[in-house]
């Protein structure tokens, strides 16, 4: 796979390889590049991939369209929802595919165009490095949309990065973190005009990267995500069912399916 370039079937996820660089977008700009469970598991799926081919070095993930990385989860997923399982299933279905993409053998970069937001600024925190346009916006405005809330490995992740304080800030106001505050507190390393020079800076930075020593970069990963120890999913459990059981969610998602705005009742 190291020389000749090769495409993912699945047209929501594009995938290419060439020369040792990997490159991972979400497609579909009509929606902002939410995510579907399908592209969730074809990212996981890469990882696997990459940690098998000896000849990977590095793996840039971005989103098409030049308006957004991902916008999150798409919500059209949540509608099936019925039972405590359902929500648990989900947040453990993510913790596996971010911790797929945290242990991905090679170094990973976001490329962020514009909005990364929900599962997608869950996605971007794990990858090693984070280069956005000038117009790029990081958030988890969950507090003002549908109600949920992140798993413990998700906050352990963004806490990681920003530190708690900064982390509830984020939560709490529902705010969009705009690029130059972004690069001021570690959300990102780069800032780049547009989404043309991104996708420059991205390939440039990931063929740097390529050319270091690769045992260098590995160990180095790795050490920081064993640094980073989290609690485990399970003791987050009562936390994913008081938000996703709730008549709140229910609201939140019905609302925002109907672009309206939600009435919280705290239930």
């Amino acid at each position: 796979m190291s020389a000749a370039l090769s495409a993912s079937s699945d047209q929501d996820l594009l995938f290419e390889m060439r020369d040792g660089i990997a490159k991972a977008t979400f497609n579909r700009p009509q929606a902002r590049n939410a995510l579907t469970f399908a592209m969730y598991e074809r990212l996981a799926g890469i990882c696997r991939e990459l940690d098998a081919d000896p000849s990977a070095r590095a793996l840039i993930i971005t989103g098409a369209g030049g308006k957004a990385f991902a916008s999150g989860t798409d919500i059209n997923q949540f509608r099936a929802f019925q039972t405590a399982e359902d929500a648990l299933e989900y947040e453990a279905r993510i913790d596996r595919i971010l911790s797929a993409l945290e242990e991905c053998r090679v170094p990973t970069i976001a490329a962020i165009p514009g909005f990364c937001t929900g599962g997608g600024a869950g996605i971007a925190a794990c990858c090693d490095i984070r280069i956005g346009t000038a117009d790029a916006k990081f958030g988890f405005p969950i507090a003002r949309t549908l109600g949920n809330c992140l798993a413990m490995g998700n906050i352990g992740r963004l806490m990681g990065l920003i530190g708690p304080a900064r982390v509830k800030d984020i939560i709490f106001t529902a705010r969009l973190v705009e690029a130059q505050e972004a690069l001021a507190i570690g959300l990102m390393s780069e800032i780049v005009p547009d989404a043309e020079a991104l996708a420059t800076r991205a390939e440039e930075l990931a063929r740097l990267i390529a050319g270091h020593a690769p045992l260098t970069l590995r160990a180095t990963k790795e050490a920081v995500r064993r640094l980073g120890h989290r609690l485990s999913r399970e003791e987050g459990r009562d936390l994913i069912l008081m938000c996703y059981m709730s008549r709140d969610f229910r609201e939140g998602m019905d609302a925002f399916l109907n672009k309206r705005a939600p009435v919280w009742t705290g239930e």
